[in-house]
């Protein structure tokens, strides 16, 4: 089978094809030929070798994928051999074919393509268990989306709306208009802008109930100030670490020093709260997330949330993929495709 390797950390150049022995399933295990694969930011990351959790080059990356299972292992009732199923990888996901457990997957919703199929996994799961389990978001209420046209960004969106919430969201002007179409009631310049002032604007000066910030830093400490009285902030990445397509401990480092430090006492009297999400992290509870996963699954088959594309990409072409994400120019998810 085909696979693309990191090689070696770097720029996007450090992808390569190769061949490989096709996986085979074990015990409780599905092996999927895939078709489409899901590109997450954390691949950058890991690409450049500031990712703590990826294993070591040479690797594969990738989180999540969609196609069809062609083999199960011992003890597998379901999914079925020909089943279109979406699943996680946790790595090993940029490959025409990979092998996970049976209960890390779902069977795709027939309404939804392969490439939106993939797009859904981390993206729509990130944003479920951040609004919904820790936000616990209630109608009415005000949220701050950072990233807004991100993957994640538009899953936030369109479920804050689904929740009746007024939706915030950053995001280069370029963006603004689809952001409104998706959703976004008020899109913020984030580059030439000034985000702290238009919140308080936006909101009498009572600040975001809500706020998902995915950029760390000096943002996590504004977020923080942002927040109203019962606010509740969700760090659930760290994209500014990455400023072009190499590392940089420099940088990394200035980001560790601007980053905010929650003293208890501090949450206590401004009465607001803080919570860290990171879904690799979460392999083990697989079990407790079900229940988000399959109300995802029921509303995207009904219609009522819808994956957004921004670009596909053919496996082969897989370094050219992480350098569109990097130039932030997407509206939606960046997927690899498998003919």
């Amino acid at each position: 089978m085909r696979q693309v390797v990191l090689t070696r950390f770097g720029p996007p150049e450090v992808l390569q094809l190769r061949e490989a022995p096709d996986p085979v399933p074990g015990s409780g295990e599905i092996r999927i030929a895939v078709r489409a694969i899901g590109v997450n930011f954390v691949d950058v990351l890991a690409r450049i070798g500031v990712y703590p959790d990826a294993p070591k080059p040479p690797s594969v990356l990738g989180y999540e994928v969609a196609g069809i299972v062609d083999a199960v292992g011992d003890g597998v009732a379901a999914p079925r051999v020909g089943d279109r199923v979406l699943a996680f990888t946790r790595f090993g996901g940029y490959a025409a074919r990979v092998v996970v457990p049976a209960d890390v997957s779902s069977l795709v919703p027939a309404r939804l393509s392969d490439a939106e199929a993939a797009a859904i996994p981390v993206s729509y799961l990130t944003a479920a268990i951040a609004l919904k389990r820790q936000a616990n978001l209630q109608p009415g209420e005000t949220v701050l989306i950072h990233n807004a046209g991100g993957g994640t960004g538009i899953a936030a969106v369109q479920l804050a709306k689904r929740g009746g919430a007024i939706v915030l969201g950053t995001a280069s002007p370029g963006k603004h208009a689809a952001l409104r179409t998706l959703g976004v009631d008020h899109a913020i310049d984030y580059r030439t802008g000034d985000v702290a002032a238009e919140v308080r604007r936006l909101t009498g000066g009572r600040g975001a109930d809500v706020i998902l910030d995915p950029l760390s830093g000096r943002s996590w400490r504004q977020s923080y100030r942002l927040l109203a009285p019962l606010g509740r902030l969700i760090l659930y990445g760290a994209s500014q670490v990455v400023t072009g397509e190499r590392r940089s401990w420099w940088r990394f480092i200035t980001l560790l020093l601007q980053m905010p430090r929650f003293h208890p006492l501090a949450l206590l009297n401004d009465n607001r709260s803080v919570h860290g999400l990171n879904l690799g992290r979460l392999w083990s509870e697989v079990p407790r997330l079900r229940p988000e996963m399959d109300a995802l699954l029921a509303d995207l088959a009904a219609g009522l949330l819808q994956p957004v594309v921004a670009q596909t990409f053919p496996l082969e072409r897989a370094a050219e993929a992480h350098r569109y994400m990097q130039s932030r120019g997407n509206i939606g998810k960046v997927v690899l495709t498998i003919g």
